[in-house]
């Protein structure tokens, strides 16, 4: 039939072409997703409430300019001598340190190009604990440096060119020679060599502390280094139990791990003990599904009572026969319990936080149980000390472990101070103390500090863009002058005159002697140049080399974006900023 062979033609036809059958909405959802208005340019093509930033004076300069507030922020902090920042967090608490990874982190920094030398600061903290200062200093002044150049003509390319070129001449001609000047960390198993290597570190945020602390770091990370081949250890083996009042001088190291609260038993003292650890806590436990106990006389109320005695009682005579005399646990502990524990003669412990329990059971060998009953020998750990004593009024229990112990992979720095602000700041520094120590052991190599370094850097790289031909000299030559923002922060934050002592630095090492650095002490002392021909401090060359790399890598990074693009911010209520 004619007809119908036409409409199975039409059916045949339509897989073929399925948008002819869409529904009314689709069709009109379609066609306006396609009606791009040229004249709107690029708010046409984007949704309602982004933002667009583009060219040189956009995009470029906003950047540099952010980069460079951020470091002017925290320059004065550079050095020992530098200032502290009084932070107060989105949560009200206040934090007053030096220390540059800190301030950056805590600052809730939203531009983006500033995100990136905060996200290089969080970075060099992570891998070397020390030089954070530096990566955002250099990298801010890096960038400060390009507004002049730019405003000579010079393309961002030019500039990016010649900072890579100038990096990586730094990174592999002019850095390592610094490393022969100084004598290496001989071996990571003494005392005085890591006391050497972790006293700069630590002057740079405790300035007068130092001496007190330098030692107990020193300690603290030869009680967790292994015992043979390369020394090495992890720096979360160091731990640090702030105690309130006193004095710093009051602080001291234990090899082993420290609770900050008393025993729950009368019993406080136990030695060569057996450990056992349980996540859970020591009562009974409670069913899943609610059970109704039908009682119709007083001595079902007492049967009742004295199975669930018996019941306690058998787990923990059976801990008790298992050689147990140190119990540790992760919950509540019953008074039923805890007189069990009593009758067999054990210590018991509650420790409420979990990463507290996992330390405990580094430090003692043992395995953290989530059922309660007698363990296996191994899942039971060994302490050769548990006391209870009081500090400054409050009670710790201390699991000590003797010299040479197989178990413990554990220290605690005990610290003392007079505010919880000054412990916080102390604890950052021998944090970063602990991540220096752990970087020399795998690489001893020193460099010279206090300036010395970055000051002869910049006179090779000046001269070394006097050999180069192209628009990108001028670039090298501006990196050049950038590495002298350390020297001349250092002198500036110590009171001195920093005309004079950059003048007395360039002539010195001009003169060849290249560990020449800034004097701090120099400060009201008539005829002083500020210049200490030898100085006496050192850097790890790991830590400096990281510090560099990140800082020119963040600010090649910045230099590289010529267009910013900012959709409408998410969530209801605000509206977008």
């Amino acid at each position: 039939h004619p007809r119908r062979s036409v409409i199975a033609a039409i059916d045949d036809y339509r897989p073929l072409h399925p948008i002819k059958y869409q529904s009314n909405n689709q069709q009109q959802l379609t066609m306006t997703s396609m009606a791009y208005n040229q004249a709107a340019g690029l708010g046409g093509m984007l949704k309602k409430g982004h933002k667009s930033m583009q060219g040189l004076q956009g995009a470029t300069l906003r950047n540099v300019e952010a980069c460079h507030e951020i470091s002017t922020i925290t320059r004065t902090s550079l050095g020992p001598n530098g200032m502290n920042k009084l932070v107060v967090n989105h949560l009200g608490k206040i934090i007053v340190t030096s220390d540059c990874a800190t301030i950056v982190k805590e600052l809730e920094i939203e531009h983006p190009a500033a995100k990136m030398l905060q996200l290089a600061a969080e970075a060099q903290d992570f891998e070397c604990g020390d030089g954070t200062n530096l990566v955002v200093s250099f990298a801010g002044e890096l960038l400060s440096q390009t507004e002049d150049l730019f405003r000579m003509g010079l393309h961002p390319s030019d500039v990016v060119a010649g900072y890579t070129k100038a990096g990586e001449k730094l990174m592999e001609d002019f850095l390592p020679p610094l490393a022969e000047l100084i004598t290496p960390m001989a071996d990571g198993r003494v005392k005085e060599e890591l006391e050497r290597v972790v006293k700069p570190v630590l002057a740079a945020k405790q300035l007068g502390s130092e001496d007190l602390l330098a030692p107990l770091v020193a300690e603290a990370c030869l009680g967790t280094m292994s015992a043979s081949g390369k020394p090495s250890f992890s720096a979360e083996s160091v731990r640090v139990a702030k105690i309130l009042g006193g004095d710093i001088s009051q602080s001291h190291v234990v090899n082993g791990f420290v609770a900050l609260r008393g025993l729950e038993t009368t019993l406080t003292t136990a030695k060569d003990a057996k450990v056992v650890v349980f996540g859970c806590g020591i009562e009974a436990s409670a069913t899943e599904a609610k059970g109704t106990v039908l009682m119709k006389n007083a001595d079902d109320l007492k049967n009742y009572n004295k199975t669930e005695e018996k019941k306690m009682e058998e787990i923990i005579k059976g801990i008790a026969d298992s050689g147990v005399k140190v119990l540790v646990a992760g919950g509540s502990v019953s008074e039923m319990a805890l007189h069990f524990i009593e009758r067999y003669g054990m210590v018991c412990l509650r420790i409420g936080s979990k990463w507290e329990l996992r330390r405990l059971c580094v430090s003692t060998g043992a395995t953290a149980l989530v059922r309660l009953g007698a363990p296996t020998p191994d899942e039971m750990g060994y302490c050769d000390h548990v006391y209870q004593k009081e500090v400054g009024g409050k009670p710790i229990t201390v699991f000590a472990q003797a010299d040479g112990s197989k178990t413990s992979k554990l220290s605690t720095i005990v610290l003392r101070a007079s505010t919880s602000s000054v412990l916080a700041d102390i604890e950052r520094a021998i944090d970063d103390g602990v991540q220096a120590a752990r970087v020399a052991c795998k690489n001893g190599k020193l460099v010279p500090g206090a300036g010395a370094t970055e000051m002869e850097l910049s006179l090779k790289i000046c001269a070394f863009a006097d050999t180069c031909p192209g628009l990108d000299q001028y670039a090298i030559r501006a990196f050049g002058k950038a590495l002298e923002v350390v020297p001349r922060t250092l002198a500036e934050n110590a009171g001195l005159d920093q005309g004079k002592v950059l003048a007395a630095l360039v002539a010195a090492h001009a003169n060849g002697k290249a560990c020449a650095g800034v004097d701090i002490d120099a400060m009201g002392i008539d005829g002083a140049t500020g210049v200490c021909e030898e100085t006496k401090v050192y850097d790890l060359y790991q830590s400096k080399a990281s510090a560099f790399r990140l800082a020119i890598d963040a600010a090649v990074t910045v230099l590289r974006v010529d267009q910013i693009i900012m959709s409408k911010a998410a969530g209801g209520g605000g509206g977008g900023r």
